[in-house]
């Protein structure tokens, strides 16, 4: 019987929005369930070895705006590779999902919303008046989820998802686990349903 995928994800990564509906396609494809899972990526990157991309040696710099665009073109959405918004502070979009997801409530598609806003229409996603926006779009009582979010139940979910990340091996955002074994990138969606639909045992490192 098909299981969770547990979708580790910051709001302000390109690829969680690349890959954002293929996910969320397949998961209802093979009808398998998915809980978001916003964390910490900084947290996540320095168990990983990672760094931003503006600390990357150029070449990895001029590498990533190049993927960025077939990968989005591959997908089939909207991209502007360099935004003038972007880096941005990703905390209050996160914890708007936490909050969401302590609630109960839907938070893929004021997930899927943020990313569009940021990578598509060039918004801030830091400003509480934007996130106002999306959360009323998706038909959320968005001053109700920015007090929740100013919680410390919401700050307290996003650590506990932080660290559930890197003792699953996350490497970064967007990382995918399923029955235990980890997926790290959009472009290994494929990968993962190509596992969910076999039924394959998971693989370990060890």
């Amino acid at each position: 019987m098909p299981g969770t995928i547990d979708y580790y994800f910051t709001c302000a990564s390109p690829f969680t929005y690349i890959g954002h509906a293929t996910l969320m396609d397949m998961a209802a494809r093979n009808n398998v369930a998915v809980q978001p899972k916003p964390f910490n990526m900084m947290g996540v990157w320095e168990i990983s070895g990672a760094v931003p991309p503006g600390k990357r040696p150029p070449v990895r710099q001029r590498y990533r705006l190049i993927e960025l665009q077939r990968t989005a073109e591959h997908r089939g959405v909207s991209l502007n590779p360099k935004p003038s918004n972007f880096p941005t502070d990703p905390t209050m979009a996160d914890l708007c999902c936490a909050a969401l997801v302590l609630a109960g409530a839907d938070a893929a598609g004021f997930l899927g919303r943020v990313g569009e806003a940021l990578w598509a229409h060039d918004r801030q996603i830091a400003d509480e008046a934007v996130l106002s926006d999306l959360l009323a779009a998706e038909g959320h009582n968005a001053g109700q989820v920015l007090a929740a979010a100013k919680d410390e139940a919401a700050t307290a979910l996003r650590e506990r998802n932080t660290a559930d990340a890197i003792a699953a091996d996350a490497v970064g955002a967007p990382a995918y686990v399923y029955d235990g074994e980890v997926f790290w990138g959009q472009d290994r969606i494929e990968m993962l349903e190509a596992m969910i639909a076999s039924g394959r045992k998971a693989y370990a490192a060890g």
